[in-house]
């Protein structure tokens, strides 16, 4: 046997012994895009990145989510998919030196066979401008075909030059049953079995990310071996107690979270967000609830309510747990210590009810469009005060349908800026009715009572 060949044997089971030795997540990437497990909405039959994965026609693009999601998975899916080469490189350590190494490879490959090169630059925000720039040139004659990932925004984080000649691909965190598939998996892969309690706490816990379910899971097989994993073999591993939290609990937590800040009580919102978050709740979920929240129960009281929700809401995407649970505890401390108002719901609620009920009416004639020809001739707009050509910003005319004529479906409260928006409407509704003498504008002569 010949020195090469050795080396060559020696390689071989090297390489074996290391994907043996590989944490469960690496050992489980899959081969192709059909091993995909999760974002159907991108790898699902005739969705677009497997259309063009399908075809061969990838162009350079960015794969966009938070972490565990399987951004590099898909990137080596896509890799098995190809006849072009791949190229990995990793931002963290990669260089300058390291890309230009990488674009004169592919070009000796396009040069000499004909092929095309895919590189994968995984956390592709971690490169300065200067180092993305230097993939451009090659990304733009088409030497290289770029697979950036990333877990940051990349309108942010990647340069417009280089973000503009790439698809953008947003990853979204693994439902309930991509993750329950993916401990079939690594059960399968480890020769183990578990109880049904146990994937139920594993797959509630996961969050969306793939890698951790996987990591949790291998851990709890080695506590067991060589029995099956139970549920307090998977307690150890998440370093966590499960928590009873089924359907009921769901709903039960989630309205006593709403009552307790709809109560002033920011000490139990915050418990009852805790519940959640401690049982795998999607934040996602939390967050769209406070926006609904800060309109339904605050509104006008304290606008920047729903400044503050939608913010965690956005957070929430941005970030991702555990650190938005920072966020999302500063939101549920706010609305719950924010004055409350009800009126913005309720004039929304009763004016869509009316609306049913038949209470339309004409739309007055001074307030039809009147930008088209042939508008004037039929009175639209004849009459109409422009509010900004009066001193005061305000003019007296009516706005509502003549059969709808003194109608009211917003009161304002007596609480917080409520107490202001009631005010100023009480101050325009004395002038509508003062026989104060008016001036050329309209105006009253004088400011009118306070």
């Amino acid at each position: 046997m010949t020195a090469g060949t050795d080396d060559d044997l020696f390689s071989s089971a090297a390489a074996e012994h290391l994907r043996a030795s590989a944490p469960l997540a690496a050992r489980l990437r899959p081969r192709s895009i059909d091993d995909v497990v999760g974002q159907d909405h991108l790898v699902g039959p005739g969705r677009p990145l497997r259309r063009l994965v399908e075809q061969d026609q990838l162009t350079s693009a960015i794969f966009w989510g938070p972490p565990g999601t399987g951004k590099t998975t898909l990137a080596l899916a896509v890799a098995g998919s190809t006849r072009r080469a791949f190229e990995q490189l990793s931002a963290v350590t990669a260089g300058v030196k390291d890309v230009r190494d990488v674009i004169e490879r592919a070009r000796h490959r396009l040069g000499e066979r004909g092929q095309g090169t895919i590189l994968f630059l995984d956390e592709i925000h971690r490169f300065s401008k200067a180092q993305q720039d230097a993939l451009l040139p090659a990304v733009e004659d088409g030497t290289l075909t770029l697979i950036g990932a990333t877990t940051e925004n990349p309108f942010f984080e990647v340069n417009p030059p280089l973000r503009s000649r790439s698809t953008l691909f947003r990853l979204e965190p693994l439902d309930a049953g991509a993750v329950r598939a993916l401990v079939g998996r690594g059960l399968e892969a480890t020769e183990a079995t578990a109880a049904a309690d146990a994937i139920d706490l594993l797959v509630q816990r996961a969050v969306g990310d793939g890698r951790q379910v996987l990591t949790s899971l291998e851990v709890a097989v080695a506590l067991a071996r060589p029995d099956p994993v139970t549920l307090a073999h998977v307690e150890a591993a998440l370093g966590t107690s499960a928590l009873r939290y089924g359907r009921d609990d769901h709903y039960d937590v989630v309205s006593a979270f709403i009552k307790s800040m709809r109560g002033s009580d920011p000490d139990a919102a915050i418990h009852y967000l805790a519940r959640m978050l401690e049982a795998g709740e999607d934040a996602r979920f939390v967050a769209r609830r406070m926006v609904i929240f800060a309109s339904e129960d605050v509104g006008m009281a304290d606008p920047p309510s729903l400044l503050v929700a939608v913010a965690a809401a956005h957070a929430v995407e941005h970030v991702g747990l555990p650190e938005a649970q920072l966020n999302l505890a500063q939101a549920a401390i706010h609305l719950a210590t924010a004055p409350k108002s009800n009126r913005t719901a309720r004039a929304i609620w009763d004016a869509r009810a009316a609306v049913r009920d038949g209470g339309l009416g004409e739309v007055p004639a001074h307030l039809r469009d009147a930008h088209y020809q042939g508008a004037a001739s039929l009175g639209h707009g004849a009459g109409y005060e422009y509010p900004h050509d009066h001193p005061s910003g305000w003019v007296d005319q009516e706005h509502l349908p003549e059969a709808l004529r003194g109608e009211r479906w917003y009161r304002p409260s007596p609480h917080g800026h409520e107490q202001e928006v009631a005010r100023r409407m009480q101050d325009l509704e004395r002038r509508r009715r003062s026989d104060e003498p008016r001036d050329a504008t309209g105006d009253p002569t004088s400011e009118g009572p306070r």
